[in-house]
């Protein structure tokens, strides 16, 4: 039977073999650490293909990455805790304050897709930015509401009330999200904000990207956000969202190339920027696409499990952009990779 990479919702932990012999005795040591890494659940998916792939070349190296919500991840990095983190939302000026010194490298880009549970439908919802930020702030209750009818023209839309699921936990995927629902309706961003954690206006909360999938579906008439790769592991339909320049567009690689295109000019002056809601001029971008950012820290008390997380960073923002986009996540393009690479400098160790 094919083991599903998410089936283990919250850890995973892989010890890398393979055929390295002859190598350098500091190769040999930075193979051989044991690194420990926390935070998106956003890039679990991607992150276990990277795991597996580095392994094949690496010797002896375990990386051992949780799975718990970008704010998780941050925490236990504040706190000493893990080696590395990984975040869908970057830190501002003020948060990198309470933090160790660290950079911030975009590794991947992706999609946050709109879940739901309507069986009865046989082709994709379509929801307008004004319809979705509706739903979640509890001004759209019914599936038959005549926003969404507006949205879906001859669609046969059941007479049912909407679930609306959520995250519980600090979350990456969470600040995308309503990062968007800010961008396309101001009473959203003056009643509840957005960040990686809100106070839902309403809801069922889910822990995880793996939480919110299983109450979407085991809830008839639910909708909820989570990374492609879930939605389509438990075979759950994804919804198409208009963009600014009025498409309904599918959640794809592709669509989030495009949302990072629109905003390279802004990216290479700061690659905290938010690519959500791109401008009309952008007619192919995805609009609900976020960076994910692996948080590497500057200094390290061991100088082996430094070079082994340098080594692996290196692979991610070069090699692994290629497994990263079979699942769903865009290739960061050649002028951001420049920019990693930049980053990468100011951590300590060989790569």
């Amino acid at each position: 039977m094919k083991l599903s990479l998410l089936s283990v919702p919250f850890f995973a932990a892989i010890i890398l073999t393979g055929c390295n012999s002859g190598t350098p005795t500091t190769v040999a040591a930075r193979n051989s650490a044991q690194l420990t890494a926390a935070g998106s659940s956003f890039v679990y998916p991607v992150m276990m293909q990277w795991v597996q792939a580095y392994g094949r070349d690496h010797q002896g190296l375990q990386i051992n990455y949780q799975s718990i919500g970008s704010g998780g991840g941050i925490e236990q990095l504040k706190n000493g805790m893990v080696d590395f983190g990984a975040s869908d939302a970057a830190l501002d000026d003020e948060k990198l304050k309470e933090m160790p010194a660290l950079v911030q490298i975009p590794e991947s880009a992706g999609p946050v897709c709109i879940t739901y549970n309507l069986e009865q439908l046989k082709e994709p919802l379509k929801l307008s930015g004004k319809t979705l930020s509706g739903i979640y702030l509890g001004t759209i209750e019914n599936w038959q509401d005549a926003a969404i009818k507006k949205d879906n023209p001859g669609v046969n839309l059941p007479k049912q009330g909407i679930v609306v699921v959520h995250r519980t936990d600090g979350s990456g995927t969470t600040n995308i999200f309503t990062t968007y629902l800010a961008a396309v309706n101001t009473k959203w961003k003056s009643q509840v904000s957005q960040g990686l954690s809100v106070s839902w206006p309403l809801g069922i909360g889910g822990k995880g990207s793996e939480g919110v999938t299983g109450v979407v579906k085991q809830s008839p008439g639910a909708i909820g956000y989570v990374e492609l790769t879930y939605a389509e592991e438990n075979h759950l339909p994804v919804a198409q969202i208009q963009n600014a320049a009025g498409k309904y567009i599918s959640p794809t690689a592709a669509g989030t190339s495009a949302a990072i295109d629109a905003f390279s000019g802004e990216l290479s002056k700061d690659v905290r920027t938010p690519i959500v809601n791109a401008p009309a001029s952008a007619p192919d971008a995805y609009p609900i696409s976020g960076l994910t950012f692996l948080l590497v820290p500057k200094q390290a008390k061991d100088p082996n499990k430094a070079a082994a997380v340098k080594g692996f960073v290196q692979y991610i923002i070069t090699g692994g952009q290629d497994p990263a986009e079979q699942l769903h996540h865009a290739k960061i393009p050649a002028s951001l990779q420049q920019i990693d690479q930049e980053l990468l400098q100011q951590v300590p160790g060989g790569s």
